[in-house]
């Protein structure tokens, strides 16, 4: 059994997100994809491109009614099912009013996840 190193627990979550590659403040990859699950400190998604580590990543992922806007860095990039990657980021940049929406989705999954028994 692996010990879990992560410092947030994470939620499956499916949803659409808007992915902008940034090089030097230049925009270099811009597309859409989806997340495949959600903590306060980093998000797993589905696109499809690799995005370099180092390059910074703007996310913008619709979560329930609110529209979440946050940056930060590839960690992993695996390359999934059809041809598209799956890819870790790592939060850098997420600003006080958008990580509370992120806490208060992960609160309603999770009262969600509590209420059907799971």
């Amino acid at each position: 059994m692996t010990e879990n190193k992560r410092k947030h627990l994470r939620v499956r979550s499916i949803n659409l997100l808007y992915v902008g590659v940034y090089d030097k403040n230049v925009l270099i990859k811009q597309g859409m994809g989806r997340t495949l699950d959600v903590s306060e400190s980093g998000i797993r998604l589905e696109t499809h491109f690799p995005v370099d580590p180092k390059n910074i990543v703007q996310l913008s992922i619709g979560l329930k009614d609110e529209l979440v806007d946050i940056k930060g860095r590839a960690v992993h990039n695996v390359p999934g099912s059809s041809g598209k990657y799956e890819i870790g980021i790592r939060f850098n940049r997420i600003k006080k009013s958008s990580l509370e929406i992120v806490k208060k989705y992960i609160a309603a999954f999770m009262g969600d996840m509590k209420r059907k028994g799971k």
